[in-house]
């Protein structure tokens, strides 16, 4: 997998503008000192919910660590200019054995948003971690099949399907079967 040098640099450069040392992002964020250390470094694949924890602990949104440029007015992402902003394994680990997600922003350079749209491409995989974070989330599958494992049950959705959670429920997102699947995603957590 190819180093994340880009959300590295952010992260690091936004916790140096707030005179804070890994050790003590680590604390307020509630995430281990070595996990910050190698997403600064880029050695490791940025993974949603400690993202999101870090992003509170830093008093930014999740935008601020995946995209560049910013406007403030309506932001227009045609098919052919989405650009990858980050590939995950595990929502919340990073985990090798679990299917790869692999987001498009839909709103990358939209500053002052309070959603994270996404255009995430689900690759089958035997992924078991679950994910837990604050804010909500609607995903909408747009090819493919998935399977939403929330708290103790499991929801199969086909292209067309959409679901709307409380992320704080323990969840997961995969590939139902062998093949990948697209999904529309928009993340909120708040600040």
């Amino acid at each position: 997998m190819a180093r994340d040098t880009r959300t590295g640099a952010k992260l690091t450069t936004l916790r140096d503008s707030l005179g804070l040392t890994v050790e003590e992002l680590a604390q307020r964020s509630g995430c281990d000192a070595v996990v910050i250390e190698q997403l600064e470094a880029g050695e490791l694949a940025p993974s949603l919910a400690p993202l999101i924890k870090i992003t509170r602990a830093l008093g930014c949104r999740l935008g601020t660590l995946l995209d560049d440029d910013t406007q403030m007015g309506p932001v227009v992402t045609r098919a052919d200019e989405r650009e990858s902003v980050a590939r995950l394994r595990s929502l919340e680990t990073g985990a090798a054995d679990s299917g790869q997600l692999e987001f498009f922003s839909l709103a990358a350079g939209k500053s002052l948003r309070h959603m994270e749209p996404f255009r995430i491409v689900v690759q089958a995989g035997a992924g078991r971690a679950l994910s837990t974070h604050e804010g909500e989330e609607v995903i909408y599958v747009l090819t493919g099949g998935v399977e939403i494992e929330y708290g103790k049950e499991i929801y199969a959705l086909g292209a067309g399907d959409s679901i709307y959670y409380d992320s704080v429920v323990p969840h997961q997102v995969r590939a139902a079967g062998a093949d990948a699947a697209t999904i529309l995603a928009v993340v909120w957590a708040p600040l």
